[in-house]
């Protein structure tokens, strides 16, 4: 344990998301940042790679990722790309067997090995509890009750988080069998990466769809998600755009079903009320509400006349998304408050 509670160490913090994981972390109270491993830029300071970090750089280095000095951290965070993260995580363990460690990237999220290879490809890592703490479970109460105490946690997807957090609480007044959603994503939700199709040229002034119907790979974990609290048989099209913001996800989810606006509010008021980052909204949810922040806000209407209901959705897909969703966890993971270190207000405008 560090001079500030418990040290965090995080690998890939180099990234989006693991920097979001070190904003964070430089303002937590109850935790210390330790090592900050990127391989790509090892050696490299933290204020040469990340500037808006400058404040709390404080002459920090990136470091290679060495197995020893990671373990000897209370936690670590680790924000790699999907098949990366299952070798290190399991050296990490056999090291320190009490380490807690949070998988931000998608090998652990999983519980069907062949969902795995089919999504993803490659031999399944396995399957750690699943970070959305807010998730109902069929069997009564959350996702919180499997997550307090635990030391392998992997962090959920951020359009997966949007999807499920939406439609949980609704089974029963929905009908899962006929799910679509659509996807608003802004950039960041692709990476830092340098493609073609996310130069300011290309997304600038447009919307790129870049996935429709049943290819996005967040499916599997919003259907398995969805069983978790307990729909039967669901199914579900996603049709995903990105758009020419940098923060932000709006889902648009549809589903046949017979329920008002009033059923619809209440049950997820029911379910919700308690949630300290969820907020049932009077209004449509709008993206420049939640950005930088660790809230959802939902929203939904009941089309009587055509038999359908729609659930809107917005969070910031690196905090809620992601980074706050590591910060949730974590929390949990040491019998901290809940919302510990993680940004309740938005930046709007």
């Amino acid at each position: 344990m560090g001079a500030r509670g418990f040290t965090v160490a995080v690998v890939g913090a180099s990234g989006y998301a693991g920097a979001e994981v070190v904003r964070l972390l430089s303002g937590h109270p109850g935790f210390t940042m330790g090592d900050l491993a990127a391989r790509s830029q090892a050696g490299a300071t933290l204020v040469q790679v990340m500037p808006h970090l400058g404040g709390v750089a404080q002459g920090r280095v990136f470091s290679d990722i060495d197995v020893e000095r990671l373990a000897s951290h209370d936690a670590v965070v680790l924000a790699l790309p999907h098949g990366v993260s299952g070798q290190i995580a399991q050296e990490l363990a056999k090291t320190n067997p009490d380490l807690v460690i949070v998988d931000a990237g998608a090998d652990f999220r999983l519980s069907s090995a062949s969902d795995w290879r089919h999504w993803y490809g490659g031999d399944h890592a396995g399957t750690w509890a699943y970070g959305l703490p807010e998730l109902p479970r069929a069997e009564g109460g959350s996702q919180r009750d499997v997550l307090s105490g635990t030391t392998r946690i992997a962090g959920p997807g951020c359009n997966a988080s949007a999807v499920a957090l939406g439609l949980a609480p609704l089974i029963g007044l929905v009908d899962t069998s006929q799910l679509a959603v659509t996807l608003i994503v802004g950039t960041s939700g692709a990476g830092k990466s340098s493609r073609p199709d996310l130069t300011f040229s290309r997304m600038s002034g447009g919307a790129h769809l870049y996935s429709v119907g049943n290819a996005h790979r967040h499916i599997p974990e919003i259907l398995q998600s969805l069983r978790m609290a307990g729909a039967e048989e669901p199914h579900l099209s996603v049709s995903a755009v990105l758009v020419p913001m940098t923060r932000g996800i709006l889902a648009v989810c549809t589903a046949p079903s017979h329920a008002s606006t009033d059923d619809l509010l209440e049950r997820l008021r029911e379910r919700y009320d308690v949630e300290p980052l969820i907020h049932v909204t009077n209004a449509y949810p709008d993206t420049h509400d939640v950005v930088g922040s660790a809230m959802t806000h939902i929203n939904a209407v009941g089309d009587l006349e055509n038999g359908v209901s729609t659930v809107v959705v917005a969070l910031d897909n690196l905090v809620k998304g992601t980074a706050g969703a590591v910060i949730q966890c974590l929390n949990l993971a040491f019998g901290l408050p809940e919302t510990t270190g993680l940004p309740l207000i938005g930046l709007n405008p």
